[in-house]
């Protein structure tokens, strides 16, 4: 049971899916249940479906307050459409034209944050169902009364039938971080075992774990503010649960190394089909690498069992403290450097787990500790003790992206309007709602293009369902009506997975929709199709023409944006590092961490499978792996700089700041050749970072603890740095 809940958490991180499935379904099948007591025709029981899910998808907001709030106002706002489209119905260019402003204002609705885009929704989504279900001035009424009973069903399902709390879906997402992180180990396990017919497969399970793991990181980043009651508190999660992806990351790294004759290149963690290091060898039975094995499996076990007292705690802390020990040189076992350097990495993990455990689950046993254990607790005590409880420019008029895209939605959809009503006088809307919705969470031609691509699939393959399930229900009410909430319930939980996916559901739905209507036919299917490729080229055709912002200029914004972000991250992390005043390096690193999610969405349709561009799209994904190893590195050095005041062992080091002045300005030399600034600034190469850090400096500590923590993520840094000159065209100089 507790391998099937860890899965679930892993597959599903804070069972976000899960619960917008079941929150929807729920809604729709109170609202059904509702109308059938009232005695509701089929008509009004479709309608009351779709009112149901809209006014559950349309609420994204955080907070539970401002959800209530947001439902509260989509009430009259979806009165007002409906009415607005009943009386307009037999004004058909008057109907048209309003429908249009209303496009463009619901789009428009964005920039004021979630409620503004919940209202823009819920109002095109019920002027739509309007349309679908044939409302005119003698029926209004009675959809009034459906919409409210949509809407209060809505509000049941949210608030009693499925609630859900920021602190409990934070709660959700640690358990979701901790099963991946024992998947992730798990994956580093097969790694090291793996033969050579199966090393590839086995690193790319690491390079999966790792970016799932990454992915849930954010994730929890992304709710701290709702879900802790306090800043220091959300501080200190953040604290805990970076130490622990670091960490999981670097052993992986490490543990690639150790099976291999050259030390591993990070960059072979985050690119797909990066060349393994050379050398590699099958894995040996000796009693070091059968200890290492050994550990990596407690680790694990250490990861995924939770604080218990008694014989099976008092177990657990032994597990625990051997593990711990391996942070001191005199309890490594007999290896080679490599593999030694792989039970560091073990210790170091032990210790962000012991971390991970006390900020999510309070405070933990000690009286089994070893010296190694306490000394870990009295660090992580003086590093949490030292945790305390910074407006962008904007575009304005039609730069603003959201002017932007209401005006390119406004025209897309008149150009859906004018060719849907050639193709069917009746179900032109089909075209209007596929040319809104490829506008929606797209920022580039290229992202609606691809957008398009996958909605015109998910069709396709959806009409042959919908046959399929029209024949099987037939006109039978509440089988179809079931049918229809499996089909709901598949929507929203391979949403956020596969466009595609959620596509093909919302056509099979319909088909069956189509039924209880008695409007069913193969023709209408096609006709689905046939409108939802035109609506998908009015939608590229208006992103290309009206305003258009090209995949490249995109892209390009957002490296640049990338870049500065990392500029900002290595600079305070280095000033720190050689004595500077401490700064908010963890809140810089997640600010990095969301400029480079933001690129790697925006670089979709340079790297799609279809895309006929093979070398551009190698391109992009080398620049992006490469960039995400930089991230890699400008963490790790970000969590060591947040080391320094807690730890008067570490001294900080001077010299750093000096050595790292080239890597600043390569990174803001690369920022200007993106951005087309008139500068002629070169990367600049030259002696490795380890001889840029020359003794001798007066006052300057040995070459000392921290050095040796930060050299290689430096080295690494300058390395990958150096290797985005070449993809990006800038020129390179010998320093000096």
């Amino acid at each position: 049971m507790a391998r099937w809940k860890d899965r679930v958490a892993a597959s599903d991180p804070g069972l976000l899916r899960l619960a917008a499935g079941l929150r929807t379904v729920g809604a729709i099948s109170l609202t059904l249940a509702v109308l059938s007591l009232l005695g509701a025709d089929v008509g009004h029981l479709v309608a009351g479906a779709i009112a149901s899910m809209v006014a559950t998808f349309a609420v994204r907001e955080k907070r539970r307050g401002g959800q209530a709030a947001t439902l509260a106002l989509g009430l009259p706002v979806a009165l007002a459409s409906v009415t607005l489209a009943a009386l307009l119905s037999p004004r058909v260019l008057l109907g048209d034209a309003l429908f249009v402003v209303l496009i463009f204002c619901a789009v428009y609705g964005r920039r004021f944050g979630d409620r503004g885009t919940a209202l823009g929704l819920i109002g095109f989504q019920v002027y739509f169902l309007s349309l679908f279900v044939g409302s005119t001035t003698g029926s209004v009424a009675g959809l009034w009364g459906v919409i409210a009973v949509a809407f209060g069903c809505s509000a049941v399902a949210r608030f009693v039938l499925v609630p859900q709390s920021s602190a409990g879906i934070l709660d959700r997402l640690r358990e979701a971080f901790r099963a991946r992180l024992a998947q992730l180990l798990a994956a580093q396990l097969e790694l090291l075992d793996a033969g050579p017919d199966d090393v590839e497969k086995a690193l790319a399970h690491v390079r999966e774990g790792t970016a799932r793991l990454h992915e849930t990181a954010m994730m929890i980043q992304g709710r701290l503010d709702e879900g802790t009651p306090d800043a220091r508190v959300a501080g200190l999660v953040q604290r805990r649960v970076a130490d622990a992806e670091i960490t999981a990351e670097r052993l992986g790294l490490l543990l690639l190394t150790a099976r291999s004759a050259e030390r591993a290149d990070t960059l072979t963690l985050h690119l797909p089909g990066a060349p393994l290091p050379e050398g590699g060898h099958l894995p040996v039975r000796d009693e070091a690498l059968d200890t290492l094995r050994r550990d990596l499996t407690a680790l694990r076990m250490l990861v995924r069992r939770p604080a218990v007292a008694g014989a099976e705690g008092a177990a657990t802390a032994q597990v625990r403290n051997r593990l711990l020990g391996y942070r001191d040189e005199e309890n490594l076992p007999k290896a080679s450097p490599a593999v030694q350097d792989v039970f560091r990495g073990v210790g170091e993990a032990a210790r962000a787990v012991l971390g991970l455990r006390i900020a999510l689950d309070g405070p933990q046993d000690e009286s089994d500790d070893s010296p190694e254990t306490a000394r870990s607790r009295e660090e992580l005590d003086a590093e949490d003790a030292a945790i305390g409880a910074e407006e962008e420019e904007h575009d304005t008029g039609l730069r603003r992206p959201t002017t932007r895209a209401a005006v390119q939605v406004a025209v897309g959809s008149s150009l859906a309007i004018v060719g849907g009503e050639l193709l069917s006088e009746h179900r032109w809307y089909w075209a209007v709602l596929t040319c809104w919705i490829v506008f929606i969470n797209t920022a580039s031609t290229g992202e609606i293009l691809v957008k398009g691509y996958r909605r015109l699939l998910g069709t396709g393959l959806g009409v042959i369902a919908g046959i399929a399930l029209a024949g099987v229900v037939g006109h039978h009410t509440w089988t179809a009506f079931a049918v229809v909430l499996l089909c709901v319930f598949a929507m929203f939980y391979t949403a956020p997975l596969s466009y595609a996916l959620m596509s093909f559901f919302a056509t099979a739905a319909l088909g069956v929709l189509y039924t209880l209507l008695h409007t069913y036919s193969l023709s209408v299917l096609v006709l689905r199709i046939e409108e939802t490729a035109l609506g998908v080229v009015c939608g590229v055709v208006a992103a290309a023409l009206v305003l258009p912002v090209r995949t490249d200029r995109r892209t390009n914004e957002l490296l640049v944006t990338v870049l500065d972000r990392l500029t900002d991250v290595t600079e305070a992390a280095v000033d720190q590092l050689s004595g500077g005043p401490p700064a908010e390096l963890l809140d810089r690193a997640r600010d990095l961490d969301e400029a480079l999610a933001d690129l790697r969405a925006a670089t979709q349709p340079l790297t799609h499978p279809v895309t006929p561009l093979r070398a551009r799209r190698d391109t992009a994904r080398y620049v992006v792996a490469l960039l995400e190893t930089c991230a890699y590195h400008a963490r790790s050095l970000a969590a060591t700089a947040e080391l320094l005041p807690t730890h008067p062992s570490i001294a900080a080091d001077p010299r750093l700041r000096g050595a790292g002045q080239r890597i600043l300005h390569n990174i803001r030399a690369l920022a200007a050749r993106v951005a087309e600034e008139p500068v002629d600034a070169e990367v600049l190469t030259g002696p490795s970072i380890a001889a840029l850090l020359k003794p001798g400096v007066p006052r300057a500590p040995r070459y000392g603890q921290v050095t040796d923590r930060v050299l290689r993520h430096l080295q690494r840094l300058d390395e990958a740095v150096l290797g985005l000159a070449r993809p990006l065209g800038a020129p390179v100089a010998r320093e000096g």
